[in-house]
């Protein structure tokens, strides 16, 4: 399948790289040129231009926030602008709910189709092509793109014909990791104190009430202290929460502990914790006991 990729950081480069592997026409634009050297080297097309990148069947973009998709899609030469008639955009970001559902009928607007498919992974995740993808939008546009996203994932959940829809559910599983991220700094502060290791801690939860990928990764990260280099920056976290709040608004849901998460990763960036993962607001609990 012929195919554009816009956004090469952490998350994008190992998802364009399984395109290439594949065995799809993947060009590749990113804002920074030189990460796309690396996907050259490996068989895929650089685009100069965003425009360059959408003369496909599909465009999939993985970038970091809304303000970062509404310049590549909106721009004069952007995807709207490009992309052929009946032609896919794939969004794999980490938007809001409100930008997904603009997205959908700019697109459906210009004659084109837009898929919802952000993703549960992180970056060793999306190098080994083992990313869990949740997509939404119409059948056939989702029937059309379904090569590409078994070549990015493991599995792919469709959750329904109404793309938003698939970011909702992201969100809502961005909160739950940070649930357990702060959860597992504020039990592993108790013990601490207490004179628990917490590598042991932690050995002892996976191995017993919590055997989840979730509780492992983080949990290891959190008795490590190792937050650097960030797989998923605490900026990014405080940008989801955000999001997550602003769903929740827009439904009438209160989510009080939501509200928690979003101080903690304010408390965090206004130490100068921006370049940190987001496991880090784990780390405020410890000093606060």
């Amino acid at each position: 399948m012929k195919i554009g990729f816009i956004g090469l950081g952490h998350m994008g480069s190992g998802m364009a790289a399984n395109l290439v592997k594949a065995g799809h026409d993947v060009t590749v634009y990113n804002r920074t040129p030189g990460r796309s050297q690396a996907l050259a080297a490996q068989g895929a097309k650089i685009a100069d231009s965003i425009a360059d990148a959408c003369r496909a069947e599909a465009v999939m973009t993985m970038l970091a926030d809304d303000a970062a998709v509404e310049n590549v899609a909106f721009g004069a030469h952007g995807i709207l602008a490009s992309l052929p008639p009946h032609a896919v955009h794939v969004s794999s970001s980490t938007i809001s709910v409100a930008l997904s559902a603009t997205l959908t009928s700019r697109h459906a607007g210009a004659g084109q189709r837009f898929i919802a498919a952000p993703v549960f992974g992180r970056p060793e995740a999306a190098a080994a092509g083992q990313l869990f993808v949740i997509a939404a939008g119409a059948a056939s546009a989702l029937e059309s793109v379904a090569p590409l996203l078994a070549a990015i994932g493991q599995k792919t959940f469709t959750v329904s014909e109404v793309p938003r829809l698939a970011n909702l559910v992201k969100l809502s599983g961005n909160f739950l990791i940070a649930a357990v991220i702060e959860s597992l700094g504020e039990a592993v502060a108790l013990v601490g104190k207490g004179g628990i290791d917490a590598h042991q801690y932690i050995d002892i939860l996976t191995s017993t009430l919590f055997n989840a990928p979730v509780y492992k990764t983080y949990g290891a990260l959190i008795a490590e202290q190792k937050f650097e280099p960030a797989g998923f920056s605490a900026v990014l976290g405080h940008k989801d929460i955000g999001l997550v709040l602003s769903a929740a608004d827009d439904l009438r849901v209160p989510m009080a502990f939501a509200s928690v998460l979003r101080d903690r990763f304010l408390a965090l960036l206004a130490q100068g914790g921006d370049k940190l993962d987001w496991s880090a607001i784990a780390s405020r609990s410890a000093p606060d006991a």
